[in-house]
C-alpha cells in the first residue's frame, strides 16, 4: 500500500537520506524535514526542529500527508553522552510530537526508527522482540519509551505505528562513529587501526539500503500484527572478524583488536528477524562482505573528489 505522500524526519541523515532516495524512485512524494536544511547534492531540505510541534503542524497543514518514517534524533549510544536531557528532549518529546501530528491530521501509518540499544545486553540463545528490555544507556532508554508511545497512540487514538529496532547501521554518508568507515579509512591512508577491545566481540551490522528497504516496507503493509519488529543485516560478527572482511578487500591492512567488550555497547547475542520476514517481507539483500566493498568504493571516490 503505496502512500501518495510521506513526511520523513531526519532526512539528511544516513536513514533517513536513504529512505527519502527509495521512496523518491518509485515515485512518491517526499516531505523531507531536517534540523539541517543544507541542499549541497540538490534537494531541498524543509528546516524544521521535531521538537517545535508548531513548526511541525504549519508543515504538514494542508498537505494530506498519508505517512511519517520517523528518521530524526539522536542516532546511537555514543552521540551526545555528556547531555542525556537533549537525548530525551529529541527522542523523546520529539516522537511524542510526531505520533500528535499523525493523531490530529489523521495520519494513516507512522514508522519509527528504534535500536536495539533498546534491548541492552541480552539472554542467551537467539533474541526475539519480547524479551524484556533493559537498556542500558540514556539513548536506548529513549528508544524504548519512544516505542511506548507507538504502541500507546495506536492503543488510545487509533494512530496506527510501528517501531523497527533497527542494529549498527553503516554505509555511505554515515557521519557518527563507525568502526567499518575507521577500518577502511585506516586502510586507505596507509595507517594501522588499533582498537583495545573488541576481538570476541559481537556486533550486528546492517546495511542503511536494507534499513531503508525494511522502513519503506513497513510503510507499506496494510495491516501488522505487531508494534516492534527487530532489523538486522541478518549476521553475526565479531569486530575482528569485521577487520578481517576489510583485509579481504586491503591485504595491506594492518589491524589488531584487543580483548574485552566494546565500553559503549551492550552484549547481545544474535537476533531473530524472522517476524520481519514474515509480516514485512524483509530479508536482508546486501551481506556484510559485500557492504564492506560497497561502502570502500564509495570512501574511495569521495577522497578523490
Amino acid at each position: 500500500m503505496n502512500r501518495d505522500t510521506v513526511l520523513v524526519t531526519g532526512s539528511r541523515g544516513l536513514i533517513g537520506g536513504a529512505v527519502q532516495t527509495l521512496l523518491e524512485e518509485r515515485g512518491t512524494r517526499v516531505i523531507p524535514i531536517d534540523l539541517s536544511p543544507r541542499a549541497e547534492d540538490g534537494r531541498q531540505t524543509i528546516e524544521c526542529d521535531i521538537t517545535d510541534i508548531h513548526r511541525l503542524h504549519a508543515i504538514v497543514a494542508g498537505q494530506d500527508v498519508g505517512g511519517i518514517i520517523h528518521c530524526g534524533a539522536y542516532s546511537g549510544p555514543m552521540v551526545a553522552r555528556d547531555n542525556p536531557y537533549a537525548i530525551v528532549r529529541v527522542n523523546v518529546v520529539g516522537t511524542a510530537n510526531i505520533l500528535e501530528l499523525a493523531r490530529i491530521h489523521n495520519i494513516k501509518r507512522v514508522v519509527f526508527c528504534s535500536s536495539t540499544s533498546a534491548y541492552g545486553s541480552t539472554p542467551p540463545g537467539l533474541v526475539p522482540e519480547d524479551v524484556t528490555l533493559s537498556p542500558s544507556s540514556v539513548y536506548g532508554a529513549s528508544k524504548v519509551a519512544g516505542e511506548q508511545l507507538v504502541s500507546s497512540y495506536s492503543k488510545q487514538h487509533g494512530v496506527d505505528g510501528v517501531s523497527l529496532r533497527l542494529s549498527w547501521v553503516f554505509g555511505p554518508n554515515r557521519t557518527t562513529d563507525c568502526l567499518i568507515r575507521t577500518l577502511i579509512q585506516d586502510a586507505l591512508a596507509g595507517r594501522a587501526t588499533r582498537q583495545p577491545f573488541g576481538r570476541n566481540f559481537y556486533r550486528q551490522y546492517i546495511h542503511v539500503d536494507d534499513a531503508a528497504r525494511a522502513l519503506v516496507a513497513a510503510l507499506d503493509q496494510p495491516r501488522l500484527p505487531r508494534h516492534t519488529y527487530t532489523v538486522t543485516g541478518g549476521t553475526y560478527h565479531t569486530l575482528a572478524e569485521i577487520g578481517d572482511a576489510v583485509r579481504r578487500i586491503f591485504p595491506g591492512a594492518d589491524i589488531a583488536f584487543g580483548e574485552g567488550p566494546d565500553p559503549v555497547d551492550d552484549v547481545q547475542c544474535q537476533f531473530d528477524i524472522s517476524a520481519a520476514a514474515r509480516d514485512l517481507g524483509y530479508r536482508p539483500s546486501i551481506g556484510l562482505e559485500e557492504g564492506v566493498r560497497s561502502y570502500a568504493e564509495y570512501l574511495m571516490g569521495r577522497s578523490k573528489a
